[in-house]
């Protein structure tokens, strides 16, 4: 698989970040510098913690037709 548009390369970036905060509500951490969920908390502006914040990036994920299921 090739991404070569803008569009499918921030829709990459985004189901990279999903995977990476769900596997930091299991207790990995992913990167040395700032978390996932600090990452997408300043993406979108959600609050709450780490659940919740996943739960309402998925859903926004899911509107815009990058995430499928």
């Amino acid at each position: 698989m090739v991404l070569d548009t803008p569009e499918q390369i921030e829709a990459f970036k985004l189901l990279q970040l999903k995977g990476a905060l769900k596997l930091e509500l299991t207790g990995m951490k992913m990167w040395r510098g700032q978390s996932a969920y600090a990452m997408v908390k300043n993406l979108g502006g959600y609050k709450g913690n780490k659940q919740k914040v996943y739960e309402q990036f998925v859903s926004d994920l899911k509107a815009s037709g990058i995430l499928k299921s």
